[in-house]
């Protein structure tokens, strides 16, 4: 049975010297050998380092204050759009309370019958059913 490789962790200042090497070095397959490495390791550092890495990988050329700080303007601009949603809900449902005390008709005695008339439905009273 095959033994697993051991995962190591390389240290950013590592990266950027491996990537550095790359640059001048002529056969990249000879570079991850000798380094004991993938090689699509070393591309994916590379990548990571010029800024555009691939899914799921970290973006080397940005420092972890800019992460943070891109992090929290993100946080800003989702919260202002929760506020102008929430805003404009206020807004519309203001409007729509205010049309509906307007369409209501002003009672003139209180405690008086209701303002508005019967709809109709349901029993007749069995006053009008005796006349």
């Amino acid at each position: 049975m095959a033994k697993m490789a051991k995962w190591r962790r390389h240290t950013v200042e590592f990266k950027r010297q491996v990537v550095e090497r790359m640059k001048t070095c002529q056969n990249i397959h000879e570079l991850a050998r000798e380094l004991n490495i993938q090689r699509k390791l070393l591309y994916t550092w590379r990548y990571q380092f010029e800024g555009r890495p691939e899914p799921r990988h970290a973006n080397l050329a940005t420092t972890a204050e800019e992460r943070k700080e891109k992090h929290l303007q993100d946080e800003i601009v989702r919260l202002k759009r929760a506020l102008a949603d929430k805003t404009l809900e206020n807004d519309f449902f203001k409007a729509a309370l205010l049309n509906v005390d307007r369409a209501r008709p002003a009672s003139t005695n209180p405690g008086g019958p209701a303002s508005t008339p019967r709809s109709g439905r349901g029993r007749k009273s069995k006053a009008k059913n005796a006349d």
